[in-house]
């Protein structure tokens, strides 16, 4: 593939500040190892994409996006044995059930992690091109990773003391993650991606998550912000009830993910245009299914009504798994990139 469209980072930030871009932008989270062996020219062999900085870089580029995402270090939440399989169960291998479990977890000290390849990608990334960093999960996804979901759910009323210490232990360390990115000049803005909620509703009841979860958000996107870099929120889930707590309470500039059983992105657009920036939303069944002239229908139809009115990137709802057929990822990147085949 023959993609030679020069990046210039600073279309996305007037998407991110929900200006119109000075032509149209894509935005994706991550893509697949097949995919970034294909368009990076290299070979991830097993390593993960978020930590090998060539490989995103170049695989990026190619597919015209204006930056390159990475994790930035190995930092993570020790958990259980997790069995690799498609779809896991979110009460599998946790770790703490008590406070005894708590206070013996090897918690982890983020400053110990090596966060080198951002400083080691500057000298490689094309000009204009930036690095988003993301995180090792979010606030609600490691706490549910330790903890399980149904014992979560008994815990926050059972003993409601201990899961705020387990939510603080987490997002006190995820704050630290991203004030450490904050100080390379390679990252142009950050996400914090923490799925929430399920498609009726999100995964803890609005009052808790106000509780144990959003204050923990409202302190990362204070401290991406206070770096000088946009804070893009990745969360799938129905959050009908809590775009105001995104939006005025915790700062996000931006959502990413979206699903048509639960509101199509074109609906989500119009409903909060103005508000926050709206990136990707193309929906994965339908990026699956349709033919690429559909998909490329669709994708024009939503780059128009984002160049009309500011802050939109074209993107899928939420990433390109390897089920992604080739032909209609590439048929939606050459809405905004002519020369992709």
């Amino acid at each position: 593939m023959a993609m030679n469209r020069q990046p210039d980072f600073g279309n996305l930030l007037k998407v991110l500040r929900k200006e119109i871009p000075d032509r149209p932008t894509l935005f994706e989270f991550f893509l697949n190892p097949k995919l970034y062996d294909y368009l990076s020219g290299e070979k991830l062999n097993g390593r993960d994409y978020g930590l090998v900085w060539s490989v995103a870089i170049k695989a990026y580029h190619h597919a015209g996006y204006d930056y390159a995402p990475l994790r930035g270090s190995d930092f993570a939440f020790p958990a259980g044995g997790h069995d690799q399989k498609s779809t896991l169960s979110l009460n599998d291998a946790t770790v703490i059930g008590s406070q005894a479990d708590f206070e013996k977890y090897p918690w982890p000290v983020v400053d110990d992690f090596n966060y080198g390849i951002l400083k080691d990608c500057e000298s490689s990334l094309p000009d204009g091109m930036k690095i988003i960093v993301w995180g090792p999960g979010g606030v609600l996804e490691n706490v549910i990773r330790l903890v399980g979901y149904d014992n979560l759910c008994f815990m926050v009323l059972d003993n409601p003391v201990l899961a705020q210490q387990i939510f603080d232990a987490v997002g006190s360390r995820l704050v630290r993650h991203y004030q450490i990115a904050g100080q390379f000049s390679s990252v142009g803005a950050m996400i914090s991606n923490d799925d929430w909620g399920f498609n009726t509703q999100t995964m803890l009841s609005p009052a808790d998550m106000r509780k144990f979860v959003f204050p923990w958000h409202k302190k990362i996107a204070e401290a991406i912000h206070a770096s000088g870099r946009p804070a893009i929120l990745h969360s799938c889930g129905n959050m009908r009830e809590v775009w105001d707590d995104i939006i005025n309470d915790m700062g996000y500039d931006a959502k990413h993910s979206y699903e048509d059983n639960i509101q199509p992105v074109e609906e989500a657009y119009d409903q909060l245009k103005g508000r926050i920036a709206v990136l990707g939303g193309i929906d994965l069944d339908f990026i699956c299914r349709e033919t690429p002239e559909n998909v490329r229908k669709r994708c024009h139809a939503m780059v128009e009504k984002g160049m009309a009115g500011g802050g939109y990137a074209l993107g899928t709802g939420n990433s390109v798994p390897k089920y992604v057929p080739w032909q209609n990822y590439f048929a939606m990147l050459s809405v905004c990139c002519a020369d992709i085949k």
